[in-house]
C-alpha cells in the first residue's frame, strides 16, 4: 500500500485514530494553560514568589516552541506515528513527575520533560490525520483536531478551577496519567505502522541555533515583564536571540537537509494561513489573561463560578467544530474562515464595552460568539494549511502549524499583560503590575485598551484573508 487511504483496515479505523490523536492533542495543549489558575496555590505551597512560580507556565511554552520544528522533521524522517507514540509516553512520565511536590526546580525539570513529549505529539498530529483521511473527509477530521487544540488552549482556567475546588494542585498534572495511559492503549490498537519515511539526516546545528533563539527571545520577554524591558538581562537575551536567529538562517541556507525548507513559504495559501492562525491564537490568549481577573477580581465571583462561566467557550467549540468540519468539506474553507474571523472581531469589540456592572448574560453571549467564531475558523484554516503541501512535507507543515499556534499563545500572554498593566498604570498614575483592590474602574480601563489590541489582531487577520482570497480569485481568472 502506497498510502493509508488505500488501506481498508486503516480506513475502517480512521475515526478511532482521530479520537486517539485528538485526546492527546487536547491534553498537551491544555497543559499550556491549565496551570495559570493554580499558580497562587503552587506559589504559597512551595513558599516561592509569584514571579518565580510563573516560570512553571513559561518554561513549558518555551520548550514546546523550541522543539516543534525538530520533531516535525524527525517525524518526516523516522515516521510520524513512531514519534507520536514516543511523545505520548514521555508526556505521561512528565505529567507524573510534575505532581511530586519536591521543589520548584524539580517541577520545572518535570515540565521540560512534559513539554518535550507534548511537542512530539503536536508536531505530528495533523500530519497523521492528513495522511489517514481522504480529501472528502479531511475538513471534518482536521476540524476535530482544531477543536481540541482550541479547547485545550482556552479551557485550562475553567477546568483547572473545577479541579482545584475539589483536589490539591498536583491533580492538575496527575489527571493526565490515567487518561494518557488509556489513550496510549487505544493508540496501540488503532494506529497503523508508518509507511512514509524519508530517512533524511536531521539538521542538529539548526535545531540548537533555533532553540537558543526561541528560549532567549521568550526568556527576554518574560524577564522584561518582571524587571523592565530596558534592563540589562532582557536586552542581553534579546541580542542573543537575534544573533542566533541570523546565524540559523545562514546555516539553513547552506545545509542540504535544513530544519525548515524555506521554499514551503512560497506557497501563499500555506504562509497566509499560518500568519492568520498566529494572530488568532494571540487574540485568544488576551481573553485567557484578562477574563479570569475580570470575573474573579472585578466581579467578585468565586473561582468555581468563574470557571463554569469560562466553559461557555469550549462548549460552543464542541457544538460548532463538527459543523464547521462538515461545511468545510461541502462548501470549501474560504467563506468559513471569513465568517469565523468576522465573528471573532465582533467579540473583541463586545469585550471592549464590558465593565464591572455589565450583565453576566452579555459576557455569556460574547463568549458564545467567540466560541462559534473559533470553531468556524479552525477547521477550514487547518485544512488550508495541511492540504496545500506535498505528502513529503506534511511533518514540517504540521510542526509549523503547531509552532504558529504556540507562538501565538506566548505572544498573546506577553502582549496582553504588557498592554493591560501599561494602560492601568496610565490610568492610576503609578506603575501597576497586578489588580488593584477596590479599583475595578482602573482594571476596566486597562481591559478596554487590551481588548482593543485583540480587536486589531483579529481585524488584521480578516483583512489579510480577504486580500489573499481576492488575489487567488484574480489569478484563477487569468488562467
Amino acid at each position: 500500500m502506497n498510502s493509508y487511504q488505500e488501506n481498508p483496515v486503516v480506513q475502517q479505523r480512521k475515526w478511532w485514530i482521530l479520537i486517539a490523536v485528538s485526546m492527546f492533542t487536547f491534553m498537551s495543549t491544555l497543559d499550556g494553560s491549565i496551570v495559570n489558575i493554580a499558580l497562587p496555590t503552587i506559589s504559597a505551597d512551595m513558599g516561592v514568589p509569584m514571579n518565580q512560580a510563573e516560570w512553571v507556565v513559561s518554561v513549558y511554552l518555551m520548550i514546546v516552541c523550541a522543539c516543534l520544528l525538530l520533531f516535525g522533521k524527525v517525524g518526516d524522517s523516522w515516521g510520524k506515528i513512531k514519534v507520536f507514540r514516543l511523545g505520548m509516553l514521555i508526556f505521561i512520565i512528565g505529567s507524573l513527575l510534575c505532581g511530586f511536590n519536591h521543589s520548584l526546580a524539580f517541577l520545572l525539570f518535570a515540565r521540560v520533560v512534559q513539554a518535550i513529549g507534548a511537542s512530539m505529539t503536536m508536531a505530528t498530529n495533523t500530519g497523521i490525520i492528513t495522511e489517514v483521511f481522504p480529501m472528502s473527509e479531511r475538513g471534518r477530521a482536521l476540524g476535530m483536531i482544531g477543536a481540541f487544540v482550541s479547547l485545550g488552549s482556552i479551557a485550562g482556567p475553567g477546568l483547572g478551577g473545577v479541579i482545584l475546588a475539589h483536589f490539591s494542585w498536583p491533580f492538575i498534572f496527575w489527571i493526565n496519567v490515567p487518561v494518557g495511559i488509556l489513550t496510549m492503549i487505544a493508540g496501540e490498537k488503532v494506529l497503523p505502522k508508518d509507511i512514509t519515511m524519508s530517512h533524511d539526516s536531521i539538521d542538529k546545528t539548526g535545531f540548537v541555533l533555533f532553540s537558543i533563539a526561541i528560549i532567549s527571545f521568550f526568556g527576554g520577554i518574560f524577564l522584561g515583564q518582571e524587571r523592565g524591558f530596558l534592563t540589562w538581562l532582557p536586552l542581553l537575551l534579546g541580542g542573543i536571540a537575534l544573533v542566533a536567529f541570523i546565524v540559523f538562517l545562514r546555516v539553513e541556507a547552506r545545509v542540504s537537509k535544513p530544519l525548515i525548507t524555506f521554499g514551503i513559504f512560497r506557497n501563499k495559501i500555506f504562509t497566509m494561513s499560518l500568519i492568520t492562525a498566529l494572530l488568532i491564537f494571540s487574540a485568544n490568549f488576551f481573553v485567557n489573561v484578562v477574563i479570569p481577573f475580570y470575573l474573579q477580581s472585578a466581579r467578585g465571583l468565586t473561582p468555581s463560578v468563574a470557571g463554569m462561566l469560562m466553559m461557555v467557550f469550549p462548549l460552543m467549540m464542541v457544538i460548532g467544530s463538527p459543523l464547521s468540519g462538515y461545511l468545510t468539506d461541502r462548501v470549501g474553507p474560504e467563506i468559513l474562515v471569513l465568517a469565523g474571523l468576522a465573528l471573532l472581531s465582533i467579540t473583541q469589540l463586545m469585550y471592549m464595552f464590558m465593565n464591572q456592572d455589565t450583565p453576566i448574560w452579555y459576557y455569556i453571549v460574547a463568549t458564545a460568539i467567540m466560541g462559534l467564531g473559533n470553531s468556524l475558523f479552525q477547521s477550514p484554516n487547518n485544512t488550508m494549511v495541511m492540504s496545500s503541501v506535498t505528502k513529503e512535507n506534511l511533518g514540517v507543515a504540521g510542526s509549523l502549524n503547531s509552532f504558529a499556534r504556540n507562538l501565538g499563545m506566548v505572544l498573546g500572554i506577553s502582549l496582553a499583560t504588557t498592554i493591560l498593566y501599561a494602560a492601568m498604570s496610565q490610568a492610576y498614575g503609578k506603575h501597576v503590575t497586578t489588580y488593584i483592590a477596590g479599583r475595578a474602574d482602573i482594571f476596566a480601563y486597562g481591559m478596554k485598551i487590551t481588548f482593543f489590541g485583540a480587536f486589531l489582531l483579529c481585524i488584521t487577520a480578516l483583512f489579510l484573508t480577504v486580500w489573499r482570497i481576492y488575489k487567488q480569485g484574480g489569478r484563477k481568472k487569468t488562467l
